[in-house]
């Protein structure tokens, strides 16, 4: 059989390696999900979520903008739900290109992430009814938040990713903080530096893999 020039086996070992570095390159930018997809839905929820919060629940109870008092919280579940859902699958689709260990930390991952929220709504729903307003919302802003940056640290070991850890830590931090200087600026801390953070770093992830690209 006649092979045309093209389909002819390199002779230089030079020109071999870099075929296989091209496509050793090619299966990792395939494997590896867009980190936007992870970042951003996340960080415009928290940035869209807790800025309604701090906007109606502000500091010292002031209240920036009239809005009902049960839309902040209706609007920061729908849209942690929508971000969970989208990171969900995409990161479903990525997992599902490959087989064995790593698909499996991918489920048990996303389980982690569904049975721990289930667990914070189960347990803030039994307590929030004895405090105070303000209080009842520092509770569920600062588990769901702390739960989440928690989580992300973890991913971050377990796929040895350094953004990841790098980002869970950072909310963690920003959580930490958020809690002792009180309700409303923790609302407030958490959406301008942990949703703008999150786009923030997200944007940096894609920059940096298309310099890789090149």
């Amino acid at each position: 059989m006649n092979l045309d020039d093209d389909e002819l086996p390199p002779t230089d070992p030079a020109e071999t390696l870099r075929l296989i570095r091209e496509q050793q390159a090619e299966a990792a930018r395939r494997l590896t999900p867009d980190q936007r997809l992870y970042y951003w839905p996340w960080g415009i929820a928290w940035l869209i979520g807790f800025g309604l919060f701090f906007l109606r629940y502000g500091p010292d109870g002031r209240v920036f903008v009239d809005l009902p008092d049960w839309l902040p919280l209706a609007v920061l579940f729908a849209l942690l739900i929508a971000a969970g859902i989208f990171s969900g699958v995409a990161g479903g689709k990525a997992s599902g290109q490959v087989v064995g260990d790593s698909n499996r930390r991918g489920a048990w991952y996303g389980f982690a992430w569904f049975l721990g929220y289930t667990a914070v709504i189960a347990v803030n729903v039994r307590v929030s009814g004895h405090l105070t307003t303000d209080l009842a919302g520092l509770l569920w802003a600062a588990s769901s938040v702390g739960l989440a940056g928690a989580l992300q640290m973890a991913g971050g070991a377990i796929w040895l990713d350094r953004d990841l850890f790098v980002v869970g830590a950072w909310v963690t931090v920003l959580n930490i903080v958020g809690v002792v200087v009180g309700p409303g600026w923790h609302s407030l801390i958490v959406s301008v530096a942990g949703g703008g953070g999150m786009l923030l770093a997200g944007a940096l992830t894609q920059v940096r893999r298309r310099t890789a690209a090149r």
